[in-house]
């Protein structure tokens, strides 16, 4: 016996915000950790290279490793919904909130000044 094995499931409640309309989210992660923390004599000079757990005062420090597997199974975009569409790139309206929302489309602006010719007509 060389160390300690240490096996276990993690489970952490999440907030945050929906990457692409800004929605608050709220979830639940769960993730299991396996880790081996070595008794100080079982030690080689590889180890003090490595980046190998390791038991002090006969005590497991867990913080790393729970840390480690919390993040690596968080999303890397979380999203309200699987196809949320976002945020409208001209007013910010939530396009979930109005499915149908558009605008105008842009007048080049090489014609700008035509329009207000137009606008002078009417």
């Amino acid at each position: 016996m060389e160390g300690v094995l240490v096996t276990g499931t993690a489970r952490a409640g999440l907030e945050g915000e929906c990457a692409r309309c800004l929605e608050p989210i709220t979830d639940d992660v769960e993730v299991t950790f396996q880790e081996l923390y070595v008794y100080p004599e079982h030690q080689t000079p590889h180890d003090e290279d490595d980046d190998v757990s390791r038991l002090q005062d006969d005590l497991v420090d867990l913080e790393p490793q729970l840390r480690d597997a919390v993040v690596l199974a968080l999303p890397f975009q979380p999203l309200c919904e699987e196809d949320c569409p976002g945020l409208c790139t001209e007013c910010g309206a939530r396009l979930a909130d109005d499915p149908d929302h558009t605008h105008e489309a842009p007048i080049d602006p090489r014609w700008a000044g035509l329009t207000a010719l137009k606008n002078d007509d009417e």
